[in-house]
């Protein structure tokens, strides 16, 4: 395979850990909602799409209350899930050596835009980016496939296999496979590995110290 120019990270669960901030702001909006039942176990299905896919299709609500979960889950995310966060030991690292080495690094993430650029200016990731792109207040950006084709776009990019989308889902990989991109697969984040590798990413690593030495 030839050497990666251009790289796309997602966030959650392949730069960053945020178990503990989604699962707080899931549990904060599900009690405003009053619906009973969660266990404090983030569904692995709720981790990858955008948040309104994730409440219609595991809690069943329509679009009304759909709307409300999504605004109480930013609620809480906004003042302190945002921060129940850490990067995975050697990201930081990574992401330098990467951008030292000469490659053009994005991010691509279902989290809400505003909240993915606090993060990254947060760990000091920021500096190696060269282009962030998130969902948006309406769910507008629907899935993975359509935030990356824009952000090829945008960075007037075609698809081409010296471009990699990484990320921890299946829905990562989707984006990237119907995108023309190569595809890396993380095993150590949300998504579970006998998915990922039904998926067929080209590569999958199970550590950030692999990841590594696959991209540079």
């Amino acid at each position: 395979m030839a050497p990666f120019s251009n790289i796309i990270f997602d966030l959650d669960g392949t730069l960053t850990d945020n178990t503990s901030g989604i699962g707080n702001s899931l549990r904060f909006a599900l009690e405003k909602m009053q619906i009973e039942g969660f266990s404090g176990d983030v569904p692995d299905a709720f981790i990858g799409p955008p948040l309104q896919e994730g409440f219609k299709r595991l809690f069943g609500l329509n679009d009304r209350n759909t709307q409300l979960a999504v605004e109480h889950f930013r609620e809480y995310y906004a003042s302190h899930g945002i921060f129940e966060n850490d990067p995975y030991p050697g990201v930081y690292e990574m992401l330098e050596g990467l951008y030292f080495a000469g490659k053009k690094i994005c991010i691509a993430t279902a989290k809400l835009e505003k909240f993915a650029r606090r993060i990254c200016n947060h760990f000091g990731f920021d500096k190696y980016i060269v282009h962030l792109t998130g969902a948006d207040y309406n769910g507008e950006k629907a899935t993975k496939t359509t935030m990356v084709a824009g952000l090829l776009q945008t960075m007037k990019w075609d698809p081409s296999k010296a471009i990699v989308m990484v990320g921890d889902t299946v829905f990562d990989i989707r984006a990237g496979q119907d995108n023309g991109l190569s595809t890396v697969a993380v095993t150590y984040g949300f998504g579970k590995e006998a998915d990922l590798k039904k998926a067929g990413p080209d590569i999958l690593v199970d550590q950030v110290e692999d990841l590594y030495e696959v991209l540079r």
